[in-house]
């Protein structure tokens, strides 16, 4: 019953929660579907971990559809061989996911040493910032330590299978016992962030600024010289 749960009821439950939730908000609460910038506050610090995280992030994406999106097969069909793929995957998914830890780093500091950033920082921004902080730490550990000092896990036979057939509707949870618990916890934290997206900060990565080429520019004038009347 536990193996059910974890590998069967939960991902579905996330899922839901994450597609009805983001519908909710957008339709009925749509003013809220920003993540305003603290950049007025202090933009030194925030322009390195923002463009360090985001391009990070991207990176990690890429590598985990690449990772466990795209089955073994076609990568034997493409005569890719398994120690290329492992020594591309632990080299760049373990830059990609140190840009990941130490962006996040930098925004947590930030947070903690500016006082008018401080101030302006919900709980909701700490606890997206420190539950990704888990995961990408998680994750950059199994691939740059886990991988290269206990050895080469092929995800590409188990959790890549299992994470596609939840898209069939036919989730594969037997071939989830037998994985290391690192890597079954990494698992189960990415849903709750998953889950998480609609009541943080996050769902604006389902925005696409398709009008911002042609919208008006926002203009600034200086106070210097001002007299009050």
């Amino acid at each position: 019953m536990e193996v059910v749960f974890w590998w069967t009821i939960f991902p579905y439950i996330c899922g839901t929660i994450l597609i009805v939730a983001t519908f909710y908000r957008f339709v009925f609460r749509g003013k809220s579907w920003t993540a305003p910038s603290t950049e007025i506050f202090e933009k030194k610090g925030l322009r390195v971990a923002s463009v360090v995280f985001h391009y990070g992030i991207i990176f990690a994406f890429v590598g985990h559809v690449m990772g466990v999106l795209i089955p073994l097969e076609v990568y034997n069909a493409l005569g890719v061989e398994d120690h290329v793929y492992h020594f591309f995957a632990i080299a760049g998914g373990g830059i990609a996911g140190l840009m990941v830890v130490i962006g996040l780093v930098l925004m947590l500091i930030r947070k903690f040493t500016t006082p008018r950033v401080r101030v302006h920082t919900t709980g909701g921004s700490y606890f997206t910032i420190i539950w990704l902080l888990l995961v990408a730490g998680l994750g950059t550990y199994m691939t740059l330590i886990y991988n290269t000092t206990i050895g080469e896990y092929e995800y590409r036979l188990s959790i890549g299978p299992w994470f596609r057939s939840l898209f069939t509707l036919h989730p594969k949870s037997e071939l989830m016992l037998g994985i290391p618990t690192l890597f079954k916890v990494h698992v189960i934290c990415s849903f709750i962030l998953f889950a998480s997206i609609p009541f943080t900060k996050l769902v604006h990565m389902f925005s696409f600024p398709l009008r911002y080429p042609t919208r008006a520019p926002q203009q600034y004038r200086s106070r210097n010289g001002y007299n009050k009347q």
